[in-house]
């Protein structure tokens, strides 16, 4: 068995060091067990530091040198997972933030005349309605049906009025793929800016990578939507 497991960290913002010091602590752990499992058939007697197993390589703080921790010392240094009320509050609007823009892209195939504007919508559905079922999978495995909070939806960042969207459905050709582009931009936008809260805000590491995968796709439909 090897004696190190060196893993690598890029220095960079302190949500990536805390996924990788997480990462680090699962591969600790598993080290652990490998050499707990090795003892059994070791031989009585005190050990020497290269017989107790491999250590890990963590990187320091921005101009501190890495430190190599035991596996029961990565363990504890790993970050407290525990999901908070921003985690919470995250998942819970972002399902109704994409309900709302299902239910706008669900009206494109009848009334829209540029296909441009068909295939966005089709791409938006198909990444949305899966985000929908993740964020619903994870706040009932972290009982977030019992932690409902009392948001009121129509503030959330991005969301069209009820004026809009009877606007939307009202109209056809041109007219209606303008001002869907126009909506879906802003619902867009919206959808960011609550995913860069939930980054700063939340404590979970599934929601921080949902969030940055809505981030990520969301940038890239916008900015299509723009040239159009």
């Amino acid at each position: 068995m090897p004696q190190e497991v060196a893993v690598l960290i890029r220095r960079r913002s302190p949500r990536v060091r805390r996924s990788a010091v997480a990462a680090m602590a699962a591969v600790a752990v598993l080290a652990l067990g490998a050499c707990e499992s090795g003892d059994d058939d070791a031989s009585a007697g005190t050990k020497s530091t290269a017989d107790q197993g491999p250590g890990v390589v963590a990187p320091g703080k921005p101009g501190e040198a890495a430190k190599t921790l035991s596996p029961e010392e990565a363990v504890k240094a790993a970050p407290d997972n525990t999901p908070n009320s921003a985690d919470f509050g995250y998942a819970q609007m972002m399902i109704v933030h994409h309900g709302q823009a299902l239910d706008m892209t669900g009206l494109v195939e009848k009334r829209a005349e540029s296909d441009q504007v068909k295939r966005l919508a089709a791409r938006i559905a198909a990444a949305q309605k899966p985000e929908i079922g993740a964020m619903e999978a994870w706040l009932k495995n972290n009982g977030g049906a019992k932690k409902q909070q009392g948001h009121d939806h129509g503030t959330m960042p991005g969301m069209a009025t009820e004026a809009q969207l009877a606007q939307l459905r009202a109209a056809k050709g041109k007219a209606f793929d303008q001002l869907f582009l126009t909506l879906m931009i802003t619902h867009h936008q919206g959808a960011i800016t609550m995913a860069t809260e939930a980054l700063s805000e939340g404590n979970n590491v599934q929601v921080e990578e949902m969030a940055n995968d809505v981030i990520s796709q969301q940038t890239s439909e916008m900015n299509r939507m723009r040239s159009m």
